[in-house]
């Protein structure tokens, strides 16, 4: 990866454009608002790996950009992993109509409903001509972040399903904590400090 390379990080959601930023300043990168528009690809991947590498190589060959992608959501264990890779399109026109339906959902299963968030990215370079028509796969990484569905939203911070994911630890949602506090432990502060370790490696400054 040349280091004079912009770098793209591949998301246009603002709340996870502040995580990000927040863990990677001051490395710079530019993300997809400051492009041309590019159509969205479909999300077909049955893991949140699969869906983080599909969109760094999608991107990465629409941009001509080295591409960071991340594909995150939450497992609830008493749903069976759900909603999983479906968290963002699981039915529901806002959060707060999702949170009714998964409360539904939940309601005959015995408590605590245990849950995870994931956290899957990929970085890859663009394609360069030499046999590598998806580009060359840089760096992949996984984090989790255990606890469990509380029955009612609490907390104004956040965003996505923060308002119902309990931290044990914290004995709160995440949506109830400051943002440093949230990225301490959340997934996608995890997430993206070992991005930032591997791009520190390789020389971005």
């Amino acid at each position: 990866m040349s280091l004079n390379e912009p770098l793209l990080v591949a998301t246009t959601n603002p709340g996870k454009i502040r995580e990000i930023r927040a863990v990677l300043d001051p490395l710079p990168f530019r993300a997809l608002d400051d492009l041309a528009p590019i159509v969205e690809p479909e999300e077909t991947g049955r893991t949140f790996a699969d869906n983080a590498l599909l969109k760094a190589r999608y991107y990465a060959r629409a941009s001509g950009l080295t591409t960071i992608a991340e594909d995150s959501g939450l497992a609830i264990d008493a749903l069976g992993g759900r909603p999983g890779v479906e968290s963002a399109r699981y039915p529901g026109a806002t959060y707060d109509d999702k949170f009714a339906n998964l409360f539904r959902e939940l309601e005959p299963h015995p408590r605590p409903w245990t849950a995870r968030f994931v956290c899957s990215v990929a970085i890859v370079a663009p394609p360069d001509g030499a046999g590598r028509p998806d580009g060359r796969i840089l760096f992949t990484c996984e984090a989790t972040v255990e606890g469990e569905i509380t029955t009612e939203p609490r907390g104004t911070n956040g965003f996505g399903y923060d308002p119902i994911f309990v931290f044990p630890a914290y004995g709160g949602t995440l949506a109830a904590q400051t943002n440093e506090r949230k990225l301490a432990v959340a997934h996608r502060g995890r997430a993206f400090r070992r991005v930032r370790e591997y791009l520190e490696r390789v020389g971005v400054r």
